[in-house]
């Protein structure tokens, strides 16, 4: 079955760096599409990121480029996302999220992780 579980939030200091990980099970990582997702109280979940199926092709929200990469690692089976420059507007709950398919760049994502929560101090 498939199982995603995030790890690496907590609190950073406005300009500092953190990098999220999500475990994968019950799939080989490349062969989905693999996301990123926000969410902060009382604001729409926002997709931060997407990795293509076959890992070669990324896209990232405006409100992240060039702050935030996405990558992966096969043999970890494992997502990452790389924060850096982080601002208190990036603080909230990020989900990984994957979809069984090559449609990478929507919010209908089919599998989801419990979260992990980033708090972005002034």
């Amino acid at each position: 079955q498939v199982k995603l579980v995030e790890s690496g939030g907590g609190s950073v200091q406005t300009g500092g760096s953190l990098r999220l990980s999500c475990a994968v099970s019950g799939f080989t990582v490349g062969t989905y599409c693999m996301g990123w997702f926000r969410q902060a109280p009382g604001k729409e979940r926002e997709r931060v990121a997407t990795l293509a199926a076959g890992g070669g092709f990324t896209s990232h929200s405006d409100s992240v480029k060039g702050r935030f990469s996405i990558s992966q690692d096969s043999a970890k089976n494992t997502l990452f996302l790389q924060m850096n420059s982080v601002k208190p507007e990036d603080t909230a709950m990020y989900y990984c999220a994957a979809r069984s398919d090559h449609a990478c760049n929507t919010n209908s994502y089919h599998y989801w992780g419990q979260g992990t929560q980033v708090t972005v101090s002034s």
